[in-house]
C-alpha cells in the first residue's frame, strides 16, 4: 500500500508531531507499507509570523493534485494548516476517500494567545475532519471528548517509544543538586511551565527546549536552568541522568516526552488531565495530582523500573500496525456505507463500532 501523508508539522521543527509521525511511517514500511509526505519543504513558504520555526506553506490544491498523480492508494491529513487544507480540498474534488488525525488542541492554544472563542474553532476543525473517511486520535479520552464536541468516525491511535535510545543506561553524573526536576518540550503559552517553575521545590529546575515563550521564562525564573534545543540522544541522557520529568502541560492531545521520559526510567509528575490521565494513568510510573509540588516530590520516590517496565507496553511497531488498520477500516466503513439499503443495518453496526474505536485496539 502507497499512503501520502499531508503535514504542516515538519522540519525544522522539533515536537511530538514531527517524531510521531517520522517514526510510525518508518515502523510502517517495515511492515510492507510505503509512506511518502508532502510538507511546506514541497512548496514556496513563509516563517509564520512570531514563531519562525513553523513555515506556512504557499499550499494548492492543484499542487496536491500533481502530487497525486505519482499514484497512491490513500491519502493522510496529520494537520490543519495550509498544506492539510489544500489536500482536504483536492481530495474532496477528486471524490478521493482520506483520513484525518487530530495532534494539537489549537481551540485552546489560539484561545491563550488571542482570546478568540474555542467554540469558533471547533465548529472549523469539526468541518475539516468530519468531511473526511476518519479521523484518529491518540486517546480514548481524547475521542470521548471530540466526539461529545461533534467529531465523527474517531479512531485511536497510540503512539510508542524507542525502548533502545531512550533507555535508563544513558544516564551521566550532573552536577546540579539532587533531585533533578526535570521539564522537556517546547517553551510556550500552551505548556504552562510558570506552574513548574514557580513551584517551590529543593534540588534544580532542569528545562529542555526552544520556544517563543523562552526569554520571558529565563527573565522571570532566573533560578532555572535552561539548556535549550536536544536532540533525541541528547534527551534520553538528560531523562535518565534526572530524578523526576515533571509535565505541566494542560492542553497536550498525549504527551510523547511522557513515553520518553517513563522509558529512561524516569517517573512522571503532572496534573490529573487528559494526555497523562492516558499515558500514565494508574500504571505506578507517576503521580497525578492538582496539586504539582505534592505530586512531584511523591514522584521521587518512585522505583525507576516502574516507568520503565509501562513504558515497554508502548512499541512504534504496534502504532504503525493501529495506522495501517485504520485505514484499511476507513476504507471498508466507506464501501459499506455506500452498499444499498438492504445492507445498511449491517453499516450501521459497524459504523458505531467504528466511532467508540472498539475496532482496532492499540
Amino acid at each position: 500500500m502507497r499512503i501520502l501523508i499531508a503535514t504542516d508539522a515538519w522540519h525544522p521543527q522539533v515536537n511530538g508531531v514531527v517524531r510521531s509521525l517520522e517514526t510510525m511511517a518508518q515502523a510502517a514500511r517495515g511492515l510492507g507499507a510505503e509512506i511518502d509526505f508532502l510538507t511546506p519543504q514541497d512548496f514556496s513558504s513563509f516563517p509564520m509570523p512570531t514563531y519562525r520555526e513553523i513555515s506556512l506553506a504557499l499550499a494548492t490544491p492543484g499542487a496536491v493534485a500533481r502530487r497525486l498523480e505519482r499514484g497512491y492508494d490513500h491519502v493522510h491529513i496529520a494537520t490543519e494548516g495550509p498544506v492539510g487544507l489544500a489536500t482536504r480540498a483536492c481530495c474532496l474534488r477528486q471524490g478521493r476517500r482520506f483520513t484525518t488525525s487530530y495532534h494539537t488542541r489549537f481551540p485552546e492554544y489560539i484561545h491563550a494567545r488571542t482570546r478568540f472563542p474555542t467554540s469558533l474553532t471547533y465548529a472549523l476543525l469539526r468541518r475539516f475532519h468530519n468531511s473526511g473517511a476518519g479521523t484518529m486520535v491518540s486517546t480514548q479520552s481524547l475521542a470521548q471528548e471530540l466526539a461529545a464536541r461533534g467529531f465523527h468516525r474517531l479512531l485511536r491511535w497510540s503512539r510508542g517509544v524507542d525502548h533502545e535510545l531512550f533507555h535508563p543506561k544513558a544516564a551521566i553524573a550532573l552536577d546540579l543538586p539532587r533531585p533533578i526536576f526535570l521539564c522537556a518540550g517546547r517553551l510556550a503559552v500552551e505548556k504552562n511551565l510558570e506552574a513548574f517553575l514557580s513551584l517551590d521545590l529543593p534540588g534544580t529546575k532542569l528545562v529542555a527546549g526552544d520556544g517563543p515563550a523562552r526569554g520571558a521564562l529565563e527573565a522571570a525564573f532566573p533560578q532555572a536552568h535552561f539548556v535549550g534545543l536536544k536532540t533525541s540522544a541528547e534527551l534520553a541522557t538528560l531523562y535518565a541522568s534526572a530524578d523526576v520529568f515533571v509535565f505541566p502541560s494542560r492542553t497536550d492531545t498525549f504527551g510523547m516526552v511522557l513515553l520518553e521520559a517513563m522509558a529512561c526510567g524516569l517517573p512522571v509528575a503532572a496534573f490529573p488531565v487528559a494526555g497523562p490521565l492516558d499515558v500514565v494513568g494508574g500504571s505506578g510510573a507517576g503521580v497525578l495530582s492538582e496539586d504539582l509540588r505534592a505530586a512531584c516530590l511523591a514522584a521521587a520516590a518512585i522505583p525507576r523500573s516502574a516507568p520503565r517496565a509501562h513504558a515497554l507496553t508502548f512499541s512504534w511497531e504496534a502504532s504503525a500496525r493501529q495506522f495501517l488498520g485504520n485505514v484499511a477500516l476507513a476504507h471498508n466503513v466507506g464501501e459499506t456505507e455506500a452498499a444499498p439499503a438492504a445492507n445498511k443495518s449491517a453499516s450501521a453496526k459497524q459504523h458505531e463500532l467504528f466511532v467508540q474505536g472498539e475496532m482496532i485496539k492499540p
